[in-house]
């Protein structure tokens, strides 16, 4: 029974996301949320108890020093909460096609080079819409070439292009929460302007990972194994492109909000999938939710959090501050060092987003928001493949057994390191020029 309640409110905090408009269906997603959390307490892992404590004490603090700010963290948590539940229905139902089978078996074909180039690119396409799913798809197979033949530079190598491959998608997928954080904190910043520069950094990122790589002989897999068929790519990045163009026309058409627009429009793609799979005669179960306290704790105590943290620290600031142009592009600098040093701390990057973008998109010059909003997902992004307790690594431990503090720091650091000064020079030189 505490199963199926625990599904129960997950469904209504998506339906109070989805109604954001309509007065007190921020408060009751809010509710609705926590209540999913509290269920699922006794299975959860100790961060995401931690995460939703401390956005107990926040509360607590909140309704004794200024209650607006409860209701200012109530709207953001649903509103993300609600984002990461449509993205993880999603998920679900591409999960289970032929198709994403066919093309995540595709990905190990071919010589090293080409091996490691469409495993990083690939990973990265099936997480515009998976999210963390697209580790468990792609990781899995590499724990099953694992587990036949062994640890070797192939299987190694193909878990670093996994890692990287994921940790750009923060930095350039529309439908991202770094990316629909950064744009519904910056409201300046454009969708179309912040993928300009994040998609070709982010394929750069990962074509300079062929540095950090080991020597591995060729090795052919079987052609059977080798070809997707350009059918079941079409289908997919179809589908991609179909949920991304529905974000663009709510967000510009509608004027909603980005992340309401992302979780409508992910909606709307499940929808299409249900209903043409019933017009097949296909009779699929409606998907869980029983399962997603994790997630929940984590992004809805984080979202609570660092809304409150913020409307703390703008509470205590009078008027925008007067700083010198070179101190702004400093601090543009500075973005994603502290994204890549509180992941080292385990700092969940929703926390650092809310705050950065909080506190600094309140006040950030006008004009120049692209040079804050580019060190933000850049930073995220980076943190996501360099630190050892970001989820994907922890699910890569988990599948292959290879040491989430390995992946991290001994394969991919300097990486990590190159990345880091490059978006932090982007941020500086844009921040710099525009402000």
């Amino acid at each position: 029974m505490q199963y199926h309640l625990r599904s129960i409110f997950a469904y209504l905090a998506l339906l109070a996301a989805v109604l954001s408009l309509v007065p007190g269906m921020a408060l009751a997603g809010a509710v609705a949320v926590s209540l999913a959390v509290l269920l699922g307490w006794r299975d959860m892992r100790r961060v995401p108890r931690a995460v939703f404590a401390v956005a107990v004490l926040m509360l607590v603090f909140a309704l004794g020093h200024d209650p607006a700010l409860v209701m200012t963290g109530a709207e953001n948590m649903t509103r993300l909460a609600g984002l990461v539940l449509a993205v993880m229905l999603l998920s679900n139902v591409l999960g289970r096609t032929r198709d994403l089978q066919r093309i995540s078996a595709s990905l190990f074909g071919g010589r090293p080079l080409t091996r490691y180039l469409s495993l990083a690119y690939g990973t990265s396409l099936v997480s515009v819409p998976l999210n963390f799913g697209s580790v468990a798809v792609v990781g899995s197979l590499v724990a099953e070439r694992l587990r036949r033949n062994g640890d070797a530079p192939a299987t190694r190598n193909a878990t670093r292009a996994v890692l990287r491959g994921f940790g750009v998608a923060p930095i350039f997928s529309p439908l991202s929460i770094s990316v629909v954080l950064t744009l519904t904190l910056l409201p300046g910043l454009g969708i179309v302007t912040l993928l300009s520069l994040a998609i070709p950094f982010s394929f750069l990122l990962v074509l300079a990972g062929l540095r950090w790589r080991e020597p591995e002989p060729p090795q052919e897999l079987p052609a059977a194994e080798q070809r997707a068929g350009v059918a079941s790519w079409l289908r997919f990045t179809g589908m991609i492109l179909l949920v991304c163009v529905g974000v663009f026309w709510l967000s510009d058409r509608y004027q909603l909000s980005y992340a309401h627009a992302v979780a409508l429009s992910c909606l709307g793609a499940v929808l299409v999938y249900r209903l043409t799979g019933l017009l097949r005669g296909e009779r699929h179960p409606v998907s869980s939710m029983a399962h997603v306290s994790n997630e929940l704790a984590i992004v809805g105590g984080s979202a609570f959090i660092g809304a409150v943290i913020s409307g703390l620290v703008l509470g205590q600031m009078n008027g925008d501050p007067e700083l010198p142009v070179w101190l702004w592009a400093l601090l543009a600098a500075c973005v994603p060092w502290l994204f890549f040093v509180a992941g080292l701390g385990g700092m969940n990057p929703i926390v650092v987003g809310t705050l950065v973008g909080g506190i600094l998109g309140s006040v950030w010059p006008g004009g120049a928001e692209i040079g804050l909003g580019i060190a933000m997902v850049t930073g995220w992004g980076i943190a996501a493949f360099g630190t050892p307790f970001a989820a994907n690594a922890l699910i890569m431990e988990r599948l292959t057994g290879y040491r989430a503090r390995d992946a991290s720091f001994r394969w991919s650091l300097p990486l990590s390191l190159c990345g880091l000064g490059t978006a932090s020079l982007l941020g500086f030189s844009l921040t710099f020029w525009l402000a």
